[in-house]
């Protein structure tokens, strides 16, 4: 089945057809910058841009940086203040007739990570971290996702932890590699004591170059580079989408 995979991030939007058997995509890759703040009305725009420039009215799985219960937006930290408590999925169908499967954004890395990616066939505890604006966290427990696990907004050293660890402050701290991979390192330390996970799984668009940091990692627990990089949210929101359409229900996280 080919579903139209939307990732929404705090600094672009980004989307392909994909086929959801293979994880492949089938069309052309497509960026758009995120304006900050966002607003439902900017979004709703941009996504029904995308939609007309794919001619798609298919079904469409959509990734989002922040939780989502039921197709509907409950937290939203880094893209602004109006979206939280907002129906995308209703908003998607009525403003522009489609069904729509939405589902936070490092939960869709996961599905496509664990379906064709490092975690494949992974058994036990998977913990996938995405690396950007913020740090996404995703739990799968023998290949079954456990939804919406914001470890990144979790405290670590005195702060909420993307703000010490995210990519978005390597650059803005004009930190080394070494310098954040330490940082990193001792963020993925934590998190072992508390999941005691079987496999980390390190993606998203701040860790594509994992040459430049992999070597100051010392965490005890194997680390595996995402196979899929930044195309890993586009991947699992279309895989989401499918298997939602496949089961007949349309739920799952939205």
């Amino acid at each position: 089945m080919d579903v139209l995979g939307i990732d929404i991030g705090g600094t672009g939007i980004k989307a392909a057809v994909v086929d959801t058997l293979s994880g492949d995509l089938v069309s052309e890759r497509v960026r758009v910058p995120t304006e900050l703040p966002v607003t439902r009305t900017a979004l709703l725009r941009t996504l029904g841009a995308l939609l007309d420039q794919f001619d798609w009215r298919g079904p469409v799985g959509c990734g989002f940086p922040g939780v989502i219960r039921g197709g509907c937006v409950d937290t939203a930290a880094n893209l602004g203040p109006d979206l939280p408590g907002w129906d995308l999925k209703g908003a998607l169908r009525e403003h522009h007739g489609i069904a729509a499967y939405i589902l936070n954004d490092a939960d869709a890395a996961a599905l496509a990570e664990a379906a064709f990616g490092a975690a494949r066939g992974q058994c036990g505890v998977v913990l996938v971290l995405t690396v950007g604006t913020g740090i996404g966290s995703a739990l799968v427990v023998d290949g079954v996702l456990v939804p919406n696990i914001e470890l990144g907004h979790a405290e670590y050293k005195g702060k909420v932890a993307e703000h010490f660890v995210s990519n978005r402050t390597r650059k803005a701290e004009e930190l080394s590699w070494k310098q954040w991979a330490q940082r990193f390192d001792g963020f993925l330390r934590h998190l072992e004591r508390i999941i005691q996970p079987d496999l980390f799984v390190i993606g998203g668009g701040g860790a594509k170059k994992p040459k430049k940091f992999a070597e100051f990692l010392r965490v005890k627990t194997p680390v595996r580079f995402a196979a899929y990089a930044n195309r890993a949210g586009i991947i699992g929101a279309a895989v989401g989408a499918a298997r939602a359409e496949t089961a007949g229900t349309g739920r799952g996280a939205g």
